[in-house]
């Protein structure tokens, strides 16, 4: 029983670990991205394949640290483990926080034990910084589109 609470409180504390360093990654990813996109004065299509580019290397660094989190965690047995065929490598926890983090979640892997908790954080999270993303994208072309007087119809 001592060994089970221990675990869970790992989990919670990994978990909010995995929280906080996901949402300071997006907010000083983004602000970086805003800033080097506010500077640039090249090509339009560069500057949107750059901000495009850099949305998704954040959120590819976001996965690897849901999936490094839930790794780790999995190495101690009272934590939880991932089921389903075969042996896991590291891997197979990397393609699960992906599929978990655009909730996607195929299914023929699946948490088990107290990591469960992560996993479905995860999925919030990865719900909430896609959309964070989304809009911090949208924005950026609204301002674009403007002084580019490409808003005006004709």
């Amino acid at each position: 029983m001592l060994e089970s609470a221990a675990a869970h409180a790992t989990v919670v504390a990994g978990t909010l670990a995995a929280l906080a360093a996901c949402v300071l990654l997006q907010y000083e990813a983004l602000i970086f991205a805003w800033r080097r996109l506010s500077r640039h004065g090249g090509n339009r299509r560069a500057k949107v394949l750059y901000g495009i580019v850099s949305v998704i290397a954040i959120h590819l660094a976001e996965i690897a640290i849901f999936g490094l989190m839930l790794w780790l965690l999995c190495l101690w047995p009272a934590c939880g483990r991932l089921a389903g065929e075969g042996e896991r490598e590291f891997f197979d926890y990397l393609y699960f926080s992906a599929v978990t983090f655009s909730t996607v979640g195929f299914g023929e892997i699946w948490p088990v034990g107290a990591v469960r908790l992560l996993c479905g954080i995860e999925a919030l999270m990865g719900f909430v910084l896609l959309a964070w993303s989304g809009s911090f994208t949208y924005i950026e072309m609204e301002q674009f589109w403007r002084a580019e007087g490409m808003d005006k119809r004709e």
